[in-house]
């Protein structure tokens, strides 16, 4: 039953729940600010992520969703149990981080989901390691980044705001939050929800479902 055609199915339905828990897990994120500070009331916030991390395919492609599809681990092993293996795997972490509300990223649990699942199969040959590479050194190397470019911005807020009128520097800067929510939103939409993509793909590809070259169908 596992191998069946049919089960493909169940594993695009698991797919889109893990889907909705990274969102669930991440994307709230992206509006804490604009709802913490009442820019945007919380239905108002989520429909405005929502719209970016829907966009966000359309602006700059797929190439998330192809490195996770095939640029971890070689197609040629990928059967539904090590899709199920890797996604359940990722959903009960998710999960278990929630409830203990421990900061962790959806995009380390469905990497290592997909690692493990594909190790236990066939062995550490099965693995992409040019591709582990690049994603393991941006996993380590983004909250740097982020720290960086955080400092940086609030040094320019606070010269830039210094002698400006308070009321005025609200204005401005709740117009910044939106502004600032609806990037975020859209690199999430960037990053996090192609993994699902690519993840689907995977299966769809599996099954003969995409013909002889691995892609992503827009429909995705």
């Amino acid at each position: 039953m596992l191998e069946s055609m049919a089960f493909v199915f169940v594993l695009v339905a698991i797919a889109l729940i893990f889907d909705f828990l990274n969102g669930f897990h991440d994307s709230a994120n992206s509006i804490s600010t604009v709802v913490s500070t009442r820019v945007l009331s919380p239905k108002h916030a989520v429909i405005w992520a929502a719209f970016f991390n829907f966009s966000a395919v359309f602006f700059v492609g797929t190439a998330v969703a192809h490195t996770v599809g095939k640029g971890i681990i070689h197609l040629d092993i990928v059967d539904n149990l090590v899709i199920l293996s890797a996604l359940g795997g990722a959903i009960i972490w998710n999960i278990t981080t929630w409830y203990y509300g421990l900061p962790s990223s959806s995009s380390h649990a469905l990497i290592g989901g997909l690692i493990g699942a594909a190790v236990s199969k066939a062995g550490t040959g099965t693995l992409v390691w040019s591709g582990i590479i690049k994603t393991s050194t941006f996993i380590f190397i983004s909250p740097a980044i982020g720290m960086a470019l955080g400092f940086i911005f609030m040094i320019l807020s606070m010269n830039l705001s210094r002698h400006s009128n308070m009321a005025k520097s609200d204005k401005l800067f709740r117009k910044l939050q939106l502004l600032s929510a609806a990037v975020y939103s859209l690199g999430h939409g960037m990053n996090d929800a192609q993994k699902t993509m690519g993840i689907i793909a995977m299966a769809l590809f599996s099954k003969g479902l995409l013909g002889d070259t691995f892609h992503i169908p827009i429909w995705v």
